[in-house]
């Protein structure tokens, strides 16, 4: 079996990110004493440096922490500024530019988190992402690809703020260049020494309020002066084939990937061994079903608590959805389809565990790839484009856009536990397919009983709210997309190892109690180590 990288033991401890250079900072904060948490943290702020097209000091980061023998999630969600509202903010405007962005929460998060959870010192902590930034790592093929792709986006942001730091005079990198970004590391340097409150009270903070107003952002000093600390909430909990699933609760999107288990659990897992066509279409409908239901139940905790999960996540009606689904693949049926814009948007995952059976699940993001395409001036970081997932056109929505208000994520970072004891880690990058390949990763995993490898390499299938199946079509059987066809779905062929598919980073503790596994998406530019 050829890892290049992407699978790792550990006797110690075990680190999976979206890029080596992340990996290695993780790795070494476990070295030198620092528990799961010291290790995330370092990981997700040089992940900030050496993966800038998926996260950063301008987005957002929600996690699930097993610590102590009981699990919390962080909900780091960013916030809306204060001149944010639905006349203030077009159509245009939530994409692309200094208007799209909210206020950054990924450094109030880490920061937070650390000081409570974490062992080692702040300033040890920075120290990788200083490094990173300041010598430079090199740029990947998936990177150069991406910037390709985004250039004319990069461009049409009028003071070319991002397309300098972030392009080469206008151009995208070639593979293997040398990525030096020193602004980034001054900044990462003054928030080691002076703490995060310096980004959000300090210099720094008067500096992005300046850069704001100057290239007509929304966002002011007074709304980052608030610190949008992040609140500990209570994981939702679910159980799967014997094991407990935990995963991120509202705002994020842990209800859909629990609703789809528990909708799997329900069909013995025979059934989804024996016919890989009808298998695949139990799946799509499994996937629009939950995804229907997200639509259909928005929840925000902040504003609407007495709106409750239970329904949703009831047994019975989960049982009944399956039913359902079922008799429809059984007379070759789909219901009337849906024809709305797909979600997109982009984050990173990573995940780490350690010997004191710690264990965390980290996904961050700018939202879509290198985010609003507008870069902090001196600062060298990417302002987030979370203003596009707020509602803008149903007052009475959770999730409508208001000042101060949160937007509706798609992340579902997640724990497993096997009897009493934590047993996996894992997350994905990837909007509305993040459920989806979490979903198809237990399944290989637990009633497959594949290798991480084997379940991570695996070809992976989604269905969209619309009834659009995206697929790895050379790597399914022949015949498959048109017995889709028959069945009235659209089809969205993509390559063999699609970065559209998602990218899942998992940590495992071994049951016989020997060390640990990790795994990395070999869709990407992920690695695993072990310690």
């Amino acid at each position: 079996m050829k890892t290049s990288g992407k699978y790792a033991t550990g006797e110690k401890g075990v680190v999976a990110t979206a890029f080596p250079n992340a990996t290695l900072a993780g790795t070494d904060i476990l070295k030198a004493g620092g528990n799961a948490v010291d290790a995330a943290c370092s990981a997700a702020l040089a992940l900030g440096v050496c993966e800038p097209q998926a996260s950063g000091l301008g987005g957002q980061t929600m996690m699930l922490i097993s610590v102590d023998r009981k699990v919390v999630a962080i909900d780091g969600s960013s916030r809306a500024p204060s001149l944010a509202h639905v006349s203030a903010v077009t159509k245009t405007d939530r994409s692309n530019g200094y208007r799209a962005t909210t206020v950054p929460s990924t450094p109030a998060t880490l920061y937070y988190v650390h000081r409570k959870y974490g062992a080692l010192p702040w300033e040890t902590i920075v120290q990788p992402a200083i490094d990173i930034a300041r010598g430079g790592y090199r740029i990947t093929e998936l990177q150069h690809r991406l910037q390709k792709r985004e250039m004319k986006k990069f461009l049409s942001v009028d003071s070319k703020s991002g397309s300098t730091y972030f392009l080469d005079n206008g151009s995208p990198y070639n593979e293997g260049d040398l990525f030096v970004q020193q602004d980034l590391s001054r900044l990462l340097r003054t928030l080691a020494q002076k703490g995060i409150e310096e980004f959000y009270r300090g210099t720094t903070a008067k500096q992005i309020d300046a850069d704001m107003r100057e290239n007509g952002g929304l966002l002011r000093y007074d709304d980052l002066t608030l610190i949008p600390w992040p609140i500990e909430r209570k994981p939702l909990r679910r159980q799967f084939r014997k094991h407990r699933v935990y995963s991120m609760p509202p705002p994020g999107a842990g209800r859909t990937l629990l609703f789809a288990l528990m909708m799997i659990d329900a069909i013995p897992s025979r059934l989804l061994k024996s016919d890989e066509f009808r298998r695949v279409h139990i799946l799509a409908g499994v996937f629009r079903k939950a995804l229907l239901e997200r639509t259909d139940r928005p929840f925000d905790p902040n504003f609407y608590p007495q709106v409750t999960d239970k329904e949703m996540l009831s047994r019975t009606f989960a049982h009944s959805c399956i039913r359902d689904i079922i008799t429809k693949v059984d007379e070759a049926i789909l219901p009337s389809l849906i024809t709305e814009d797909e979600m997109s948007g982009e984050t990173t995952h990573l995940s780490v565990m350690d010997r004191d059976g710690m264990a965390v699940s980290l996904t961050q993001s700018i939202e879509r790839v290198y985010g609003s395409k507008a870069a902090a001036g001196g600062l060298g970081f990417l302002y987030n484009n979370y203003l596009m997932d707020y509602e803008y056109q149903q007052p009475e929505h959770p999730f409508y856009m208001r000042p101060n208000g949160v937007p509706w994520a798609t992340v579902a970072p997640t724990l497993v536990f096997h009897g009493d004891k934590i047993w996996m880690a894992l997350g994905s990058p990837g909007s509305e397919r993040i459920f989806s390949s979490l979903a198809q990763f237990l399944l290989h995993v637990i009633d497959e009983k594949q290798s991480l490898f084997d379940a991570m390499e695996a070809p992976r299938v989604h269905c969209s709210l619309g009834g659009r199946v995206s697929l790895e079509k050379e790597r399914f059987p022949e015949g498959l997309v048109d017995f889709l066809k028959e069945k009235k779905y659209r089809i969205d062929e993509r390559e063999a190892y699609a970065f559209y598919m998602g990218a899942v980073h998992a940590a495992v503790r071994k049951e016989d109690g020997t060390g640990f596994e990790g795994v990395a998406e070999i869709r990407r530019d992920g690695t695993a180590a072990g310690v």
